[in-house]
């Protein structure tokens, strides 16, 4: 599993990431002050370190420094929203820069490329809004929770992930999963796109396109 040090001097926020990361399926620590950060560094390993700047103690970009030789890409998170506050936090070695406030969306979106770029995200997986598809089981997780799908359902679920913000006709669909010829008749292909839109509460993800079939909007 992927592991993430969150340092945030406000509870609040820290307690915010941490709870949508680990409901993404990333296992996370939290240090509310830069000494507990390094303290941390040294007796842990981490795929991803998200910084605020001003922290107590040890700054972010003294942290930074010191994570640096421990090759963990780092995010900064922080209300330094001037340009070069900007310029000086990737020139100091950061992969990326967050101004807060930020959207939930989109951090998750920054994590996972930034870790894509490290390739530290586990082969056989594909992180779909906040759940996890394992390809090699055959498996969906949201967190450490497995959500039970049937054979077709999860084969339904797999070919949508794989060709997001497609429209895939249903015929294309039908052929695909059941591995027949489409009949012309969509009652049983309607049915569990609406136990995949229940299932994953992706209602207003997975849409209906007119005569067409379905589109999966990320």
């Amino acid at each position: 599993m992927i592991k993430i040090l969150i340092v945030e001097d406000e509870k609040a926020i820290s307690d915010l990431i941490c709870m949508n990361l680990t409901d993404a399926g990333y296992q996370c620590t939290c240090a509310m002050d830069g000494m507990t950060a390094c303290d941390l560094l040294e007796e842990h390993t981490y795929d991803l370190a998200l910084l605020d700047i001003m922290l107590p103690e040890v700054d972010g970009y003294e942290l930074l420094e010191y994570i640096r030789p421990l090759e963990i890409p780092v995010i900064f998170i922080t209300a330094k929203a001037a340009l070069k506050d900007r310029v000086k936090g990737l020139e100091s070695g950061a992969e990326d820069y967050i101004v807060k406030p930020f959207e939930i969306v989109e951090l998750l979106a920054r994590v996972k490329v930034v870790l894509r770029r490290y390739h530290k995200l586990e082969e056989g997986q594909i992180a779909l809004f906040d759940f996890h598809i394992d390809t090699e089981n055959h498996k969906v997780w949201r967190g450490e929770k497995e959500i039970e799908l049937t054979p077709k359902e999860y084969d339904l679920l797999l070919l949508f992930a794989r060709n997001q913000n497609i429209t895939l006709f249903r015929d294309k669909i039908y052929e695909s999963v059941w591995g027949t010829a489409f009949t012309g008749d969509t009652r049983t292909l309607d049915l569990h796109v609406q136990r995949l839109r229940k299932k994953l509460g992706l209602d207003s993800c997975l849409k209906t396109i007119y005569r067409c079939g379905y589109r999966l909007e990320v």
